[in-house]
């Protein structure tokens, strides 16, 4: 769904508020979980969105002429496909997003956000069966693997650097660091 669960949120907003990154890159933002919870703590970040669902931008108004946009930048194409330069940020969020593609794309992008020179990802999936469809016509919304805390702890270990973890009842979360 292009929500999220409250679970781990607090945790996130602490590492956040730790780093302070100056550009961030949301991957498949949805409704902008991420952007509205970090926004308020530091308010010279650069935010660029790579959201594969266009309706979502105008929905969850991501872009905006009128006020404050959420975004700054917004890419709209399947993130898997996306110029490695998007990744080289202080901080790549993939919150609730890895878990709808198949688990060796997901491996192959963050390897791909670690190449590009991402200082940190902050990784959220649910680590409970959590079996979706479709949501209001995105086909998108479908999770294709079913990720457990120690799959994902093991996939992100794997790209060196320094890793913390919170693994909630529903979902879990990372904050993988390049030091």
């Amino acid at each position: 769904m292009p929500t999220s669960d409250a679970e781990g949120k607090d945790w996130s907003l602490e590492r956040f508020e730790l780093h302070l990154p100056n550009t961030v890159t949301d991957i498949g933002p949805g409704e902008g979980t991420y952007a509205r919870l970090f926004r308020p703590v530091h308010n010279g970040v650069w935010w660029t969105a790579v959201e594969i669902h266009k309706p979502y931008i105008a929905k969850y108004k991501l872009k905006s002429t009128k006020t404050r946009s959420m975004y700054d930048e917004i890419h709209i194409e399947d993130v898997r496909e996306s110029e490695g330069h998007l990744f080289h940020r202080d901080l790549v969020v993939a919150g609730d997003v890895l878990e709808h593609m198949p688990r060796e794309d997901a491996i192959a992008l963050l390897q791909k956000i670690e190449a590009a020179g991402a200082w940190h990802i902050l990784v959220s999936v649910p680590i409970v069966e959590s079996v979706q469809g479709e949501v209001d016509g995105n086909e998108h919304e479908t999770h294709v693997h079913q990720w457990d805390a120690d799959d994902m702890n093991n996939a992100l270990r794997d790209l060196g650097g320094s890793l913390e973890s919170y693994r909630g009842k529903t979902l879990g979360v990372w904050w993988w660091s390049r030091r």
